[in-house]
């Protein structure tokens, strides 16, 4: 059957009508109340077909808006296909700029991810480095600027804070690595020390973990300082022990296998901190051993002082020999026997004040040194004039004879040497007044003032020297009177009795307080008289001058 239309129902209407006998107003109305039916549904359509147009042109609008809004957001054109076409009707401008949108939407939420990512890397670093222990929260990002520009700025940001966190994971590493060693050194527990600065750094499985806080940077370092302290004090004492140990040792003779027994202790006695880096090196124990056996050695020398003091004494005696200090040490060890016997005298007082008296007389001794030094010379040049002459008087020095030219050479440097003994002995003099206005006393040698002696020996040259003039001057005499007469021959005589200027034998310069020549330098110097001390004639070829 064919579809009914408006017309075909409007005839059959009217039929109806005709069959019914409805009359013309009637008709009229139902007429009229159908077309304003059919208006109204027309005008509902229209209606609803506005709207429909409207909502598509604020979807078209709210379209490129937020077309518009993504391109600003994330910075990029030329990536983007930008739809050409703004004209025709409105679906065709929907479909147009749906793909753009759509592929901006994509990249939004890509590059959200990317800034979300960013962000909380960069939020869980500081959050290391402040030290929080809070969880880890989201991350708010930022749609308004999503653009590559600032995602770079992220990434820089990032890069700057990994950088900072390595480098506290370096400073993490050497601080713990600090304290493992001189935990090693002091014998203290590594892990127990790190734990309470924070329990992290004992895990050394993961570097990550360990916490890079301020905090902990700061609490490290104060435990690396007071280590170092401690370390310092340690082997401060340690070291003040094996320097009693070993004084300890000389004075008792100590073998050196019971010595042996303490090598841990006094290879460290001048170390410094920093050399010191053998495990349990400052252990407490070893400290409290060390102090034991300085207390032991120290009631052991209680008892053998009497043999410690003497051995002191001998070695204040050996200074004063050495210096040429006339001393009485018959008295002074009778004296310290009868402190010792008469126990008046505690004696670790009696070795302390041994002790002052040795140091002392050892900064006397440097005081005469330089002196000392100078009259050795004195005396070689002195040596050297004594054989001089000898040596003039021989008149067959010239001859072929064998070792006559060694003497020659000899001659000519004792020449040299004779001619400073003034300059020699003028600086002496000056030296030791000096020396004497300096100190307050008067410098002996050996018991004699050396101003004395050099007196006497400059009145001694010159009457020599004036003999010698007067003997020259009778021989010239005598040879204008009567002629040169050859003189006999007279070999140089190496047996020759040593005798002063005055012709009379002179007395050994250095002597001990009780009159007795000192072993030692009697074994260095032969007896020699008043202006000079024997030494060897091919040594005095080599005297140098002062």
């Amino acid at each position: 059957m064919a579809e009914p239309t408006c017309g075909s129902l409007l005839l059959q209407l009217q039929h109806i009508w005709d069959e019914v006998g409805e009359s013309d107003e009637e008709r009229d109305k139902a007429l009229l109340q159908i077309e304003q039916e059919c208006l109204n549904v027309y005008k509902r359509k229209v209606d609803q077909a506005a709207k429909s147009k409207e909502h598509l042109l604020q979807t078209l609008e709210d379209a490129k808006l937020e077309f518009s809004t993504l391109l600003g957001s994330l910075g990029e054109k030329s990536s983007i296909n930008i739809p050409e076409k703004t004209s025709g009707t409105i679906n065709e401008q929907l479909a147009s700029i749906a793909p753009a949108l759509e592929q901006l939407w994509k990249k939004k939420e890509e590059r959200i991810k990317e800034f979300s990512d960013v962000q909380a890397q960069i939020k869980k670093i500081c959050r290391e480095i402040a030290g929080s222990n809070e969880l880890a929260g989201s991350v708010t990002v930022d749609v308004s600027d999503l653009s590559l520009k600032k995602l770079e700025e992220f990434h820089n940001r990032l890069q700057e804070l990994q950088k900072e966190k390595s480098q506290r994971l370096n400073k993490v590493h050497e601080f713990v690595s600090t304290l493992h060693d001189i935990c090693g050194v002091l014998a203290i527990d590594f892990y127990s020390t790190v734990s309470d600065v924070h329990p992290s750094l004992v895990d050394a499985s993961s570097a990550q973990s360990k916490s890079i806080s301020n905090d902990t940077l700061a609490r490290l370092a104060k435990s690396v300082i007071a280590l170092e302290e401690a370390k310092k004090q340690r082997l401060h004492k340690l070291q003040d022990l094996a320097a009693q140990l070993i004084e300890l040792w000389n004075l008792m003779d100590t073998s050196e296998e019971e010595r042996s027994l303490f090598n841990h202790v006094t290879c460290n006695i001048s170390a410094s901190v920093d050399e010191v880096a053998v495990p349990g090196a400052l252990a407490l124990n070893l400290i409290e051993q060390a102090k034991e056996e300085v207390e032991r050695l120290d009631q052991l020398k209680a008892s053998k002082m009497k043999e410690i003091v003497l051995k002191k004494q001998e070695e204040l005696e050996e200074i004063f020999a050495h210096a040429h200090i006339q001393n009485d040490t018959k008295a002074a060890r009778e004296k310290i026997l009868a402190l010792i016997d008469s126990g008046n005298v505690e004696p670790a007082e009696l070795l302390a004040d041994m002790d002052a008296k040795v140091i002392k007389a050892k900064e006397e001794a440097l005081s005469r040194k330089d002196i000392l030094d100078k009259i050795e010379k004195w005396m070689s040049a002195c040596e050297e004039e004594s054989w001089l002459e000898d040596y003039n008087r021989d008149h067959n020095r010239y001859n072929g004879s064998r070792g006559a030219h060694l003497n020659l050479k000899r001659a000519e440097k004792a020449r040299v040497l004779v001619s400073k003994i003034p300059g020699i002995v003028d600086t002496l003099v000056a030296k030791t007044r000096t020396w004497e206005s300096e100190h307050g006393m008067t410098f002996a040698y050996d018991g004699v003032p050396l101003l004395a002696m050099l007196d006497e020996y400059s009145v001694l040259r010159h009457g020599k020297e004036e003999e010698k003039r007067r003997i020259r001057d009778q021989k010239k005499e005598q040879e204008a009177m009567f002629g040169t007469k050859p003189s006999p021959a007279r070999p140089l005589s190496s047996s020759k009795k040593t005798t002063g200027p005055n012709g009379a034998p002179n007395r050994r310069l250095s002597l001990n307080q009780n009159g007795t020549r000192s072993a030692k330098r009697d074994n260095m110097r032969p007896v020699a008289p008043l202006n000079y001390v024997a030494i060897s004639k091919e040594d005095a070829a080599a005297a140098v001058t002062p």
